[in-house]
């Protein structure tokens, strides 16, 4: 089966809450992402929308439901988390062949992460540029050769003691903004939280040994099994940021099924 159409039992829905049929002049604020998601749920389990199925784009659905596309976004977002939709980078987004119960892993506030453990939060930024990256960096970013991009390295403590030590790329040609943020005010990690939307975005995990830097960082020896993070996160086919995230010994990850 491939892509659905947009049915007419959907825009008699949408004619009962007031929002015509998706054209001009529509409400747009009164459709929440809930509403969307809901109506994208309703059409896999009638089956609809079958197993492996690729569904509308989100423009689509976005004029379909009379919304803004990250209201769909959103929506679609949150059936991935789910385990229900399997969403590709270019790939369009599918109904899962076997819905999949799924860890919820959310990207957190580091400075919200402390303050909930009743300590007290504070940042540093030790590294602040704009520069070239080298050729590693700049095939993981997907940038031309001569495009530059942000780094940025931070420290972040706990009752004034290493909490964890960040290194992250910052694509500013996506993220032009981004270079007249305040980073003594608020760290780089929190404004990309709380400012950028993103659309698809890899995590992993492993265990690293400290280098000189990340020892004298953390408060740790050289050599010592270090819990590390990197999460790479994109805004349609344009990277938004690439980071690592090193945590000191003892840190425990903790997630919900």
């Amino acid at each position: 089966m491939g892509s659905a159409s947009l049915d007419a039992s959907d825009r008699s829905r949408r004619r009962r809450i007031g929002l015509g049929d998706g054209g001009e002049g529509s409400l747009m604020a009164v459709v929440s992402h809930r509403f969307v998601k809901g109506a994208i749920l309703g059409r896999i389990q009638s089956g609809e929308w079958g197993l492996g199925d690729l569904i509308p784009a989100e423009t689509d659905l976005a004029v379909h439901y009379g919304c803004a596309r990250a209201t769909v976004n959103r929506a679609l977002r949150e059936l991935a988390e789910e385990g229900l939709v399997l969403r590709k980078r270019k790939g369009g987004t599918r109904v899962r062949q076997m819905p999949v119960r799924q860890a919820k892993l959310a990207i957190p506030v580091i400075r919200e992460q402390i303050e909930s453990a009743g300590a007290v939060y504070r940042h540093h930024t030790i590294t602040r540029e704009v520069r070239v990256p080298d050729e590693v960096s700049r095939k993981k970013l997907n940038l031309r050769e001569d495009i530059s991009a942000a780094y940025i390295e931070t420290l972040h403590l706990a009752d004034n003691a290493p909490y964890a030590f960040e290194r992250r790329w910052v694509n500013v040609d996506a993220i032009p903004d981004f270079l007249n943020v305040d980073l003594a005010a608020v760290s780089a990690n929190e404004w990309l939280v709380r400012s950028v939307p993103f659309s698809l975005g890899s995590l992993s995990f492993c265990a690293i040994k400290a280098d000189a830097l990340i020892a004298k960082s953390l408060g740790c020896a050289v050599d010592a099994a270090i819990f590390s993070m990197n999460r790479t996160t994109w805004l349609d086919d344009r990277l938004i940021t690439d980071m690592e995230l090193l945590f000191r010994e003892g840190y425990i990850l903790q997630s919900v099924l």
